[in-house]
């Protein structure tokens, strides 16, 4: 007795041992009969769902993203390029300033306004918003505007003042404060210094944050998202705490896999956490490491870096390295070598998140230790233009190497990073597949990978990125009923039309947690 059946399915189990199925049957949350469309004849149960020959894939599970930075900026001005729904994409300083000054007046005066998702490269005047900018729109009210990476954010004056950033103040550890060349006052642009700001703005009130999750998670629910992999540098007890709450209100519905900042280790281990604590609906993931180079040198030096990262891999746990350009990619490298070289541990599945820039000979290192590469398709797509256009050729042809990660035994999963992108992975597997940017150029068409190859990105590889292969990634008897429903099967369509499959149905825990 089932208490699920869905039928007349065009099902991708992704499991080898059974590729293609008809019908899966699910009770108390699990998988217990994969199938054909005649065995429903066999089988009883409380609900049927007739898939009408759409395709049901696993769940999708977005392996790096920051879902409580997603949820606020869907209460914060949406200042970015790539807007998925009304108003339209800001072009210009212009628009960010009458977006800015629109939320003013619907605001008291000394309010926070929070906006985010400006991406300079795509703005008619090709430079970054400062504090005078953000002054005119909003002079009575302190301004925080946080660039699309999430890397950088712009203060205006009355932000400044309330954050205590003047023309006397020190440059931050690994962080930027941009200043006049001529007076040597801020200028409002900050890099490396979000978590440092963050601390010091009021926080939403109980109402707002509630609010903005409960969007974020429809949000998920519509793309056929069900597990979720955050991967926030701060996250302490506190954010466990606060995501684990809201799952358990249901706020929350996709499966959490939980990144801490390495700065957390002590009180993981205070607290009686281990590798791994958790259940299927949150987890504790890896211990994640942030690495930069600021003005030229690296943060933290090689040497914190290396110790920080044999600290964590001593104390069993996995470690995420975020690291983007080929000196931190390196430098990443190099805390593996070490630590494996002091402790070997076989299968730790260290990662490194981004891994934008690679060139062979680091390719090799990261082979040879290992290493698990997370990485985002979905910026070929939303940022291939500015790629195009910026970075320079010798760095180019090592971008987003997929198809050399996925040759070299790297297991590629793919995050979208979110809010820096839309959570959006059909968008990610169409510019895996396709290599095509917004404006339909190719960037280094050979990595482009198999249809299959990049949707075991987002299901299949990205829960074996977290541990969970055993419970989630395919269509499997024994594992968790997490399965979205799509229009069209994403490796039969043409390649071109991969982005505009849709997501009709999104089960989690064998039931229907969202519907076209």
């Amino acid at each position: 007795m089932a208490d699920l059946i869905l039928y007349n399915a065009k099902v991708l189990t992704l499991d080898e041992q059974r590729p293609r199925a008809g019908l899966i049957a699910v009770k108390d949350g699990k998988i217990i009969w994969v199938g054909d469309n005649d065995d429903r004849k066999e089988l009883k149960a409380g609900k049927r769902i007739d898939c009408q020959g759409k395709t049901l894939i696993p769940g999708f599970n977005d392996a790096h993203c920051h879902i409580l930075a997603f949820a606020s900026s869907l209460l914060s001005v949406d200042c970015s390029p790539f807007s998925l729904s009304p108003p339209s994409a800001v072009s210009s300083i212009a628009d960010i300033k009458a977006r800015i000054r629109k939320r003013a007046q619907q605001l008291p005066q000394g309010s926070w306004i929070r906006a985010t998702g400006y991406n300079e490269f795509y703005l008619a005047e090709k430079r970054h918003p400062n504090r005078d900018d953000l002054d005119e729109a909003a002079p009575h009210h302190p301004v925080k505007l946080v660039h699309r990476s999430g890397h950088a954010c712009v203060l205006n004056s009355l932000a400044l003042s309330l954050v205590g950033i003047s023309k006397e103040s020190p440059e931050p550890p690994g962080g930027v404060i941009e200043r006049d060349l001529d007076s040597g006052e801020p200028n409002g642009i900050l890099y490396e210094m979000n978590s440092y700001i963050d601390g010091l703005v009021p926080p939403l009130s109980d109402d707002e944050f509630e609010k903005v999750v409960r969007l974020a998670n429809k949000e998920c629910l519509s793309q056929g998202i069900t597990s979720l992999q955050d991967a926030t540098a701060h996250n302490g007890l506190g954010e466990w705490r606060t995501l684990q709450g809201l799952r358990e209100r249901g706020s929350l519905v996709p499966r959490l896999s939980v990144m801490m900042g390495i700065q957390s280790l002590g009180e993981l281990q205070d607290n009686g956490f281990s590798p791994h604590y958790g259940d299927d609906r949150v987890r504790l993931g890896a211990l994640k490491i942030v690495l930069s180079e600021a003005r030229g040198s690296l943060h933290p030096s090689q040497e914190e870096l290396e110790e920080r990262a044999l600290q964590a891999h001593r104390a069993g746990y996995q470690l995420a390295l975020h690291a983007v350009e080929e000196g931190t990619v390196a430098a990443a490298a190099r805390a593996l070598e070490h630590a494996l070289d002091q402790i070997p541990r076989r299968d730790h599945r260290h990662r490194i998140e981004h891994c934008s820039v690679c060139p062979p000979p680091l390719l090799k290192r990261l082979k040879d230790v290992q290493a698990i590469v997370v990485t985002n398709p979905a910026f070929i797509y939303y940022s291939g233009e500015r790629y195009l256009a910026t970075v320079a050729q010798g760095q180019r042809k090592w971008l987003y190497r997929i198809g050399s990660f996925l040759k070299n035994g790297l297991m590629p999963a793919a995050g979208s990073d979110s809010p820096v992108v839309p959570v959006a992975p059909l968008v990610g597997i169409y510019a895996a597949v396709t290599r095509r940017t917004e404006g339909g150029e190719a960037l280094l068409p050979q990595e482009r990978v198999s249809p299959v190859a990049a949707l075991k990105m987002y299901t299949q590889d990205a829960a074996y990125a977290s541990f969970d292969e055993g419970v989630k990634g395919s269509i499997t008897v024994g594992k968790l009923a997490d399965f979205a429903l799509l229009s069209a099967d994403p490796t039969q369509v043409p390649p071109e039309e991969i982005r505009g499959v849709r997501v009709e149905m999104t089960i989690v825990d064998g039931r229907i947690s969202w519907q076209a």
